[in-house]
């Protein structure tokens, strides 16, 4: 039996009971008041009353019904002017996004003191205004956002932080994220414009202390977090080298300050090793040195260690070269290998095999270094002519690169 058929007997039988209940005893009921008075039966009464409620229970819905149709209608009302502040901040948006600058100002700061969420329209319109250079507008503009909605102070800053910096105003911008990270120090997003902020300051120091915090939150990928600590570490290395020049002799090394501060993964980095290697010879601590660069290199082969080694002064040059020999067992053209070689055998004052060397690294090949150093042996061992034959041969490979020219005595 369907739920209709259930309803209709239900309001039959309680129609049936109320009409033999009337039947029954209709009841009596008096309202007198000063001169006046209504007698009725009961039954009566309470069906007066249920209309009587029913006519003010319409009453209001109609009333409800006019007042919102007068909120839809009435262009002034709140709702009209919600809606039309709405509809403007879309068209903002959009011009926004297309790069419309000027249209987008315009439209988002005339709806924003209307808009659902005027914050949105604030942000937008201070970046609309930055790319327009109008930077007084744009700082207006964050603070109609900060007082109109102060809750949102580490939005409003975080905007403000990448505006200073897009303008290269740095020093503001250090200001304002310092004051974001020390009220919330939780926050990624300003902890990453921190270390893009000391990136471009190149404050190396106050960036290795965030590089820590930067690979425990993942802010960069594995590659791209590697790289920064190679920049901020080879930086700092380069700064020690530098300080170390001045130092008396039997001081401690800045440069192996730092190299003790590097995470041991990077330690094994070739860039940095190499780096590492360069700042210790120029402070002077060569035969350190040479020892970074043996252990290194037993490791694992790298032609620019290998080129550093050929530099370097180590404690027992008999020593260094030997080291250096049994590279050649692998790698026996190698044109770096055999210039170091060259250059070792010559600390060594082992004239023949420095020029057996440095001839083999120039005929693997041909560049301005192997040729410098052989030409200069070959002057002092008074070989003029082979000098002269290694310097024609070095200027050919200059003028290879050069352009057909027409050339005095040639037309």
């Amino acid at each position: 039996m369907s739920k209709s058929y259930v309803a209709v007997l239900v309001v039959l039988l309680i129609a049936a009971l109320l009409g033999m209940a009337v039947a029954e005893d209709p009841g009596y009921l008096l309202i007198a008041w000063r001169n006046m008075s209504v007698e009725t039966s009961i039954w009566v009464g309470l069906a007066f009353l249920l209309a009587l409620w029913l006519l003010v229970s319409l009453l209001r819905a109609v009333v409800r019904l006019i007042n919102a149709s007068g909120r839809r209608v009435n262009p002034w009302s709140r709702h009209n002017r919600a809606r039309r502040a709405n509809q403007v901040t879309t068209r903002g948006l959009l011009e926004f996004a297309e790069g419309h600058w000027s249209n987008s100002l315009r439209l988002l700061r005339r709806a924003a003191p209307h808009a659902d969420q005027p914050l949105i329209n604030y942000l937008a319109a201070a970046r609309a205004a930055h790319e327009m250079q109008d930077y007084r507008e744009a700082d207006n503009l964050l603070r109609e956002a900060y007082e109109t909605t102060p809750n949102a102070d580490v939005a409003i800053a975080v905007t403000q932080a990448q505006l200073q910096i897009a303008r290269g105003q740095l020093e503001q911008a250090l200001a304002t994220l310092t004051r974001v990270r020390k009220e919330h120090p939780r926050h990624l997003y300003a902890l990453k414009l921190m270390g893009q902020l000391y990136l471009r300051l190149e404050d190396w120091e106050r960036l290795e202390q965030l590089l820590p915090e930067l690979r425990r939150h993942h802010l960069y990928s594995e590659t791209d977090q590697l790289e920064l600590e190679r920049r901020v570490y080879s930086a700092l290395l380069v700064q020690a080298g530098q300080r170390a020049e001045g130092l008396a002799a039997g001081s401690a090394n800045p440069v192996s300050s730092v190299w003790e501060r590097l995470p041991k993964p990077l330690r094994q980095d070739a860039g940095l090793l190499e780096t590492y290697s360069l700042q210790l010879r120029v402070s002077g601590a060569e035969v350190h040195a040479e020892k970074v660069l043996r252990e290194a290199l037993a490791g694992f082969y790298n032609d620019r260690l290998v080129h550093i080694y050929g530099l370097v002064r180590g404690a027992d040059p008999a020593r260094q070269l030997s080291t250096a020999e049994r590279w050649l067992n692998d790698h026996a053209h190698d044109a770096t290998l055999l210039l170091a070689l060259g250059r070792l055998a010559l600390r060594n004052e082992l004239w023949g095999k420095a020029r057996e060397y440095l001839e083999a690294s120039f005929a693997n090949r041909r560049d301005i270094q192997t040729c410098a150093e052989l030409v200069r042996l070959l002057e002092h061992m008074g070989e003029q002519q082979a000098a002269q034959k290694v310097l024609r041969q070095s200027f050919a490979l200059m003028m290879h690169d050069l352009p057909e020219l027409p050339q005095p005595g040639n037309t």
